[in-house]
């Protein structure tokens, strides 16, 4: 891919993390760390990868995404509202009791979601079965999934990864945002899932690992997974906060929002990070 392609995706990657800022701040409320780790595996898949049309949200034929770590759903919504799916200014809604962006993702509320997540560890599975279903349909359409690193101490996710590999799932790919936080500290200080590239490999997967938070990184691993028979596991080292200095490997930022002052730094720090990739909040 050309450098000038990479420059606007991480363009767009910057603008995303304004919007989980914008919308975090505005709801008072939400999960920021999470969700800037994962807006640049985010930004390559809509913005590169997937077969989607914001104008065609229910196409049969489209990607589906699902995001089993429900929590970052500020950086699903500011990627799909860049996207064209919805205005960005809406989402300084977040949270917002009657708004369409609820604090985890409802695909009753808002076009371009294909599946309900929240609660940790099923999220996957509902990815599994898309895929499984498009198997049957004989459909080729890819799933893509976003799992937190945390969330894969949950039995729940390797029942999953069991069935998929049995079922030769090699149309679903799960992205593992693995940023070492949890809302409760350090994976080693809670219960670490790891090793997860071998771990996946021994259900059955390909796997590879990868810098989560490197768009040329990203794109080079999606332009290797293979239909091989076998699910692909993408483990994505990232930095939780990714982009705000002061979020940046901090576990605090796990489900706490900025405040004005803080608000104020933050977009400064990523206006000057747009500026020196050449790109325009206002494009």
């Amino acid at each position: 891919m050309s450098d000038e392609k990479i420059r606007q995706l991480e363009i767009a990657a910057c603008k995303a993390r304004m919007g989980v800022i914008e919308g975090t701040f505005n709801a008072k409320s939400g999960h920021p760390g999470g969700s800037l780790s994962a807006v640049d595996i985010l930004t390559c898949l809509y913005f590169s990868k997937m077969k989607v049309d914001p104008q065609k949200p229910q196409d049969p034929d489209r990607d589906r995404f699902v995001l089993s770590k429900g929590h970052a759903a500020p950086a699903l919504y500011a990627v799909l509202a860049l996207r064209g799916y919805f205005p960005f200014e809406e989402l300084k809604t977040l949270r917002k009791s009657d708004a369409r962006l609820q604090g985890h993702p409802s695909m009753r509320m808002l076009p371009g979601l294909d599946m309900s997540t929240g609660s940790l560890g099923q999220g996957i599975s509902a990815a599994v079965g898309m895929a499984l279903g498009g198997k049957l349909a004989g459909k080729e359409y890819t799933v893509y999934t976003i799992l937190g690193d945390g969330e894969c101490e949950e039995g729940q996710v390797w029942e999953a990864a069991m069935f998929a590999a049995h079922k030769k799932l090699d149309n679903l790919v799960a992205f593992v945002d693995f940023n070492n936080l949890q809302i409760d500290g350090t994976l080693d200080e809670v219960n670490s899932p790891a090793p997860l590239p071998e771990k996946f490999a021994a259900f059955g997967w390909n796997t590879m690992t990868i810098d989560g938070n490197s768009i040329p990184e990203i794109l080079n691993a999606l332009d290797r997974v293979e239909k091989n028979g076998k699910p692909t596991a993408i483990i994505a080292t990232t930095v939780k906060g990714k982009g705000v200095s002061y979020m940046e490997n901090a576990c605090g930022w796990h489900g706490k929002a900025p405040n004005q002052e803080e608000y104020n730094i933050a977009m400064a720090e990523l206006n000057e990070e747009l500026a020196r990739l050449g790109g325009k909040a206002d494009e």
